[in-house]
C-alpha cells in the first residue's frame, strides 16, 4: 500500500527532503487503488498545505502536538502498556516481527513508534497490512479523536488510516471521552511529569525517558534500505 508509505512520511519528523519532494508524493498516489477518490483528494490536500507551510514551522508543531505530553504520543505501546513492564516484551515481540519481514531499525528509534509501523505494514501484502491496521484501530481513533479535539491537520491522516483499515472504529465515535479529558501538554501537567521522573531517576545519571529519546528519533535510516527508496520522499501490532 503507497499510501501507507506516504502516510509514515508524513507522520514522521518533518525534514526538508519531504518538502523538496512533494511532487514526488502526490505523484505516488496517481496509481494508488486502496483509497476511494475522496479519501485520496484528502492526502493529496494535506500533502499541498502541509508543504506550502514554513518547515520551521511545521518543525515547532509536529513537536509541541506529537512530543508534548503522551495523550497524543507516536508510540503505539504508550496508549497500551504505558509504564508497565509488559512495554518490554511488547518491544521484543514487535522486533521479532520486523526482523522476521527483513526489516531492521538503529538504535535510536523505538519499534512502536507509529510511522515505523506503518512502513512495515506498507511491506507486507494488502491483506496483512490491513489485519495490522485493524490492530490498533483503537489507537488510531483515541489520536485521531484528540487531534480533532486540538484542531490539528494531523487528524485527517487517522481518519484515512482507519478508512485504509476497512474497520468501522470511527474518531467521531470518542469525541465525547475525549472532550472530558484532561489536557497533559500544559506547563502545569508537564511540570507534575518532570518533577515525578526527577524522584523516579535521582541519582540515575545518563537516564533518559522514552519521551525524551522521542524528541531524538529520525526515520531515515531505520528501515531496510530497499523500502526506503520510493522516489526518495514516498514511503499487527499482534500482541499475541
Amino acid at each position: 500500500m503507497i499510501s501507507l508509505r506516504v502516510i509514515a512520511r508524513l507522520l514522521d519528523y518533518p525534514e526538508q527532503a519531504l518538502f523538496d519532494h512533494q511532487q514526488e508524493l502526490v505523484a505516488a498516489m496517481e496509481p494508488a487503488s486502496e483509497l476511494d477518490l475522496h479519501h485520496s483528494a484528502q492526502l493529496i490536500l494535506f500533502i499541498r498545505r502541509f508543504c506550502a507551510r514554513p518547515l520551521l514551522d511545521v518543525q515547532a508543531e509536529y513537536c509541541e502536538l506529537f512530543d508534548r505530553g503522551r495523550a497524543t504520543s507516536l508510540l503505539l505501546f504508550e496508549h497500551v502498556h504505558g509504564e508497565s513492564r509488559d512495554r518490554g516484551q511488547a518491544m521484543v515481540d514487535l522486533m521479532d516481527q520486523y526482523r522476521q519481514a527483513g526489516l531492521e531499525i538503529d538504535s535510536r528509534e523505538l519499534p512502536d513508534f507509529l510511522p515505523l509501523y506503518l512502513e512495515y505494514l506498507a511491506s507486507r501484502n494488502k491483506e496483512d497490512a490491513r489485519g495490522g491496521l485493524q490492530d490498533i484501530a483503537p489507537i488510531l481513533a483515541l489520536l485521531g479523536a484528540r487531534l480533532h479535539q486540538r484542531q490539528s491537520p494531523y487528524a485527517v491522516l487517522f481518519d484515512l488510516l482507519l478508512a485504509l483499515s476497512g474497520t468501522e472504529v470511527k474518531s467521531t465515535s470518542l469525541e465525547e471521552q475525549v472532550a472530558g479529558e484532561a489536557r497533559d501538554d500544559t506547563p502545569q501537567a508537564l511540570d507534575a511529569v518532570w518533577e515525578e521522573e526527577q524522584v523516579k531517576f535521582l541519582g540515575e545519571q545518563g537516564c533518559a525517558s522514552a519521551q525524551q529519546a522521542a524528541h531524538q528519533r529520525r526515520f531515515a535510516g531505520a528501515v531496510a534500505p530497499q523500502y526506503l527508496d520510493v522516489a526518495q520522499a514516498t514511503m499487527g501490532i499482534k500482541g499475541r
